[in-house]
């Protein structure tokens, strides 16, 4: 797949694409990004890419021409009809089915705007979805940007070191979409803290079935949401419901 960024600042992600462990998605070509500076496409001697909005008030607004100019120089070398994903406020929430809908896609043109946004007019004609990591604004979309490709790239094969590590993480449906449950290692006393002994039992049973409860608890604690999300799709069990009513009713709480 191939992701073309179109950015002001190309340099900011030189460490995602060069350190940690989804480097090998981004040099072995699994996950191609190209990066694109849109000041090499504005015209002038001061590659002006902004200018005052229309109407008044404060900051600047990013100009659609440079952005034009700079997809159509994507769309001459790319085969394909790639989506124009802008990142924005008002986009859908990142979750964890956007990013294995991309991972298992052919990529696309990723948009990141800054100052107080980009001209309406561009993101009217050339736009097909925008997205959001969350009710909050940065400075611009460049953070986002690095999160959806890492979120993909470690989905790809071979990239993590287990394969099946992805599985476990939070929100997979291999864990109906629940949280993850807490993880230890070394030492087994720690602060005169200790492991929890199912842990050490050596009984793979017990220990799923102790991990099952915690992703239950955990989630009903803090994300009730997931919790009747996976009621509603029939992925709770009866025992997995004895579990949430235990903790409902205040019995002793597995974690």
């Amino acid at each position: 797949m191939r992701f073309d960024v179109v950015t002001l600042f190309p340099e900011l992600f030189a460490p995602l694409l060069s350190t940690g462990i989804t480097r090998r998605a981004f040099e072995s070509g699994q996950v191609d990004v190209h990066l694109r500076n849109l000041r090499d496409f504005a015209q002038g001697n001061y590659r002006r890419v902004d200018d005052r909005p229309f109407g008044g008030g404060p900051g600047m607004v990013m100009m659609a021409e440079p952005l034009s100019q700079c997809l159509s120089s994507i769309r001459a070398e790319r085969p394909d009809d790639a989506p124009v994903v802008l990142f924005s406020p008002i986009g859908k929430p990142l979750n964890h089915a956007m990013v294995t809908r991309w991972s298992d896609g052919r990529g696309a043109v990723l948009i990141c705007g800054r100052y107080e946004g980009i001209d309406q007019r561009f993101i009217d004609t050339h736009v097909t979805e925008q997205i959001s990591l969350g009710d909050f604004v940065l400075s611009g979309g460049e953070i986002a940007a690095m999160a959806l490709l890492d979120a993909v790239a470690r989905l790809q094969p071979g990239v993590l070191g287990d394969a099946d590590s992805h599985a476990q993480d939070s929100f997979n449906p291999a864990l109906n979409g629940l949280l993850d449950c807490p993880h230890y290692t070394r030492p087994e006393v720690w602060q005169g803290q200790a492991v929890p002994d199912v842990l050490l039992s050596g009984h793979h049973v017990h220990i799923e079935h102790w991990r099952r409860q915690q992703r239950l608890v955990l989630s009903q604690r803090l994300r009730p949401d997931l919790i009747e999300q996976a009621r509603r799709a029939g992925q709770l069990s009866p025992t997995d419901e004895a579990v949430l009513s235990g903790y409902n009713r205040g019995l002793p709480d597995p974690l």
